[in-house]
């Protein structure tokens, strides 16, 4: 049985859930168990490009507020925390399909490793 629909919270629409489904994020019970952070912590290991106003969207979303209800302060305090997840958060360099070229034996154009 499959889990609510990602894009059944308030201002994440087709795209956020592409990109969690490539994250491994299922549906919205998984995301909310994840929280805004540590979901955006594997957005960015699988290839999501980082990008401030998509951290604080997913916060104001699980949060079933406006995205941009976020101001001031907060909006400051998250852009630390978004800055920090950033700069210690790398993408794998191998993307999905390098991956399962590699496993059946294929080497990927490039590959150093």
């Amino acid at each position: 049985m499959s889990g609510t629909p990602i894009t059944s919270i308030r201002n994440l629409g087709p795209s956020v859930d592409e990109q969690c489904q490539r994250a491994g994020i299922p549906d919205a019970e998984t995301l909310r168990a994840l929280g805004a952070h540590e979901a955006y912590r594997k957005l960015l290991k699988s290839g999501t490009r980082p990008h401030f106003i998509g951290y604080y969207v997913l916060h104001m979303a699980l949060q079933g507020r406006p995205w941009n209800d976020c101001k001031g302060k907060e909006k400051d305090a998250l852009r630390e925390q978004f800055d920090s997840l950033k700069s210690g958060t790398k993408a794998d360099p191998l993307s999905r399909i390098e991956k399962e070229l590699l496993a059946i034996g294929v080497v990927p154009r490039g590959f150093k490793g």
